[in-house]
């Protein structure tokens, strides 16, 4: 039997937007096989694809351990420190045509809901396969989102 999945604040359903999936792979930090793992970007000199369990993202011990970071260096504008480091290195990222960028409104960092609108940004005759990104201001509840094209 699984563990319930630990929360993500800055990616509440890591599921949905296959970030996280069903596995029986041993998390190579934690040596359990959990239920789930991991299938989005890793910044690290150590090979971690596919490799990391949604709790050692969660509890900070995959970004501690091995240099790890989950977003690409996110950056934004008055932001304290500790949202920074909790959407750099303990949130999952998804992986973008370009360097994935993630969004902060209101001093805090936004709740990544997934790719959205393809098919709508597909039918734009002057791009190569675009996607756009949603997220969600968890202060005020703005949406916001950029496309990426190859």
């Amino acid at each position: 039997m699984t563990e319930p999945l630990p929360e993500f604040p800055y990616h509440p359903d890591p599921i949905a937007t296959g970030a996280v999936v069903p596995s029986d792979t041993t998390c190579v930090c934690c040596g359990q096989a959990r239920g789930y793992i991991y299938t989005g970007p890793v910044y690290s000199v150590d090979d971690l694809a596919d490799r990391l369990c949604p709790w050692c993202i969660a509890d900070g011990t995959a970004a501690g351990r091995y240099e790890a970071t989950f977003t690409g260096g996110a950056v934004g504008d008055d932001v304290p420190i500790e949202v920074f480091v909790a959407v750099d290195s303990r949130t999952p990222g998804f992986p973008g045509w370009q360097e994935p960028q993630w969004y902060f409104h209101c001093g805090d960092g936004a709740a990544f809901l997934g790719a959205v609108g393809a098919a709508e940004l597909a039918a734009r005759p002057d791009g190569g396969r675009p996607t756009a990104y949603l997220f969600r201001c968890r202060v005020c509840a703005t949406h916001l989102a950029y496309a990426d094209f190859t």
